[in-house]
């Protein structure tokens, strides 16, 4: 649903399509239908049968199962490949050429994973990487050096979560290179602790699970950036 929010406030389709848990995603879109007059989206629909994604030029996807405290994403590779080998065929079957954006953990391996069972060319198929460990990010480091997010820049590589790594000579606060100013910027020797940013990054998901079952608003932000993007 934070997927569904984020692309309507950014007037980001024409139409838009939702699907899976009946009772609950027909309460759903009733809520967003009722905001249609706030809204530049005309169309707003729901069912359980795939055949309502057939104009899609954008499917995203969100199933899987929830990540539990202090459980890996990893853990949840099996799980979620089963429910993808179910839903993927479904979907690629009423909207053969759309593009697929991946969301669900571990999102790596799972885009992966679509890529092979839709069988669609490998510039169709998109996983939301480390998009969402870069948000985190350029926050922490903007809370730490008293800047807004936006003026803070560089990359996160590498698997989404634990095994994300940051490019420290990338990183720079509105073109100032922070290797430049710190040298040992990210090393044992690093007196500005960056270590302990990227670590702080990495437990953010497990904490927001903690506090609040499972991670949702952040990444329907950044997911839907990713498409207007």
């Amino acid at each position: 649903m934070a997927c569904a929010i984020s692309i309507l406030m950014k007037d980001l389709a024409d139409e838009l399509p939702l699907d899976v848990m009946e009772v609950e995603l027909k309460g759903e879109m009733m809520e967003l239908q009722h905001d249609s007059p706030f809204l530049r989206t005309p169309k707003i629909v729901s069912d359980k049968d795939y055949s309502v994604t057939v104009n899609s030029r954008l499917i995203i996807i969100t199933a899987g199962a929830h990540q539990q405290e202090g459980e890996s994403r990893l853990s949840l590779v099996q799980h979620n490949v089963n429910i993808f080998k179910f839903i993927i065929p479904h979907v690629v079957k009423y909207r053969p050429h759309c593009k697929l954006l991946v969301v669900s953990n571990p999102v790596d391996i799972l885009t992966y994973v679509v890529w092979n069972i839709s069988d669609s060319p490998k510039n169709r198929v998109i996983g939301s990487g480390c998009n969402l460990d870069l948000a985190w990010f350029y926050y922490l480091m903007g809370e730490r050096l008293g800047v807004h997010p936006l003026s803070c820049h560089g990359w996160v590589l590498g698997m989404h979560g634990d095994s994300s790594v940051p490019v420290w000579s990338g990183m720079n606060v509105a073109g100032v290179s922070l290797k430049n100013l710190h040298p040992d910027l990210g090393t044992d020797a690093d007196k500005e602790h960056g270590k302990e940013v990227h670590k702080q990054v990495v437990d953010s998901a497990y904490e927001v699970i903690k506090l609040e079952v499972y991670t949702s608003w952040s990444v329907g932000t950044n997911d839907t950036l990713t498409n207007s993007g």
